[in-house]
């Protein structure tokens, strides 16, 4: 029962660290209270903050593969999964056509259990008394500041600090990678402020996009997360082929049933 609870809150955790744009729920609108800043820095980070509703908008109603590797070093297990994820037009998740591979273990009670925490995140984010919540990168989560400039192949890219304002479930303290021409998220790389469980003790992570059509498309997930039964847990989420939605295949629920 112990080793169940553990692997609930580590998949949870896992889910956190690979949180994207489409996990976010609709946000209210919000009016702009101030002014405008005058340093470019400032102004891709003002347009990355607009695009961020647009950008939610822009992801639903389609559908990626998805291959999900998991480690636990210490005790010699690894499993993968192959599946397709799809986004519905309100922004729910679901999981398509899996294809399980190596240690059952991972795959059912890891992989399967990180897989039904973002199905279940998709449908709103609450907290503890069931008001909802944002992890949105935001100036209400976030304070900014501008920490570089990088020029590399054509691309102007502004890298920006991120500290949480509130130690709340979801958030991180890192930095953001974001192309100065669209304002569209490069990378985001750091530390959960806070642990939903005891039996973890740390998550860092790295979130990889790729720019196509002018949306940021998630394109890879690297989570390593230091935990207190089993040390050291890795979990590393690639996706490919995105495509208008499609309803086909077989979906997670048998997959999910307790055992």
């Amino acid at each position: 029962m112990i080793f169940k609870r553990f692997c609930f809150a580590l998949a949870a955790l896992m889910w956190l660290a690979a949180a994207t744009y489409a996990s976010e729920p609709d946000p209210d609108p919000v009016e702009a209270t101030a002014p405008v800043p005058r340093s470019e820095a400032g102004q891709v980070l003002s347009l990355f903050i607009s695009q961020f509703q647009a950008q939610q908008a822009r992801l639903r109603d389609m559908s990626m593969e998805m291959e999900i590797e998991a480690r636990l070093p210490r005790l010699k297990k690894e499993g993968s999964l192959h599946t397709i994820r799809q986004i519905s037009p309100s922004g729910e998740v679901q999981f398509l056509e899996p294809r399980p591979s190596g240690d059952k273990m991972i795959y059912k009670d890891v992989i399967g259990q990180y897989l039904k925490a973002e199905a279940e995140a998709s449908r709103g984010i609450k907290d503890s008394r069931g008001n909802p919540v944002s992890i949105a990168i935001n100036t209400e989560n976030y304070r900014f500041r501008h920490k570089a400039t990088i020029a590399t192949s054509g691309r102007r890219i502004y890298v920006y600090q991120v500290t949480p304002r509130k130690k709340r479930l979801g958030l991180f303290r890192g930095e953001i990678w974001v192309d100065a021409s669209s304002g569209m998220p490069l990378r985001e790389a750091g530390r959960l402020v806070k642990n939903p469980s005891v039996f973890l003790k740390k998550v860092e992570f790295v979130r990889e996009y790729e720019i196509q059509d002018g949306v940021a498309l998630p394109a890879r997930v690297e989570s390593i997360i230091d935990t207190r039964l089993v040390g050291r847990a890795e979990l590393e989420i690639r996706y490919s082929n995105y495509s208008t939605a499609k309803t086909a295949g077989h979906s997670m629920s048998a997959m999910l049933q307790p055992q």
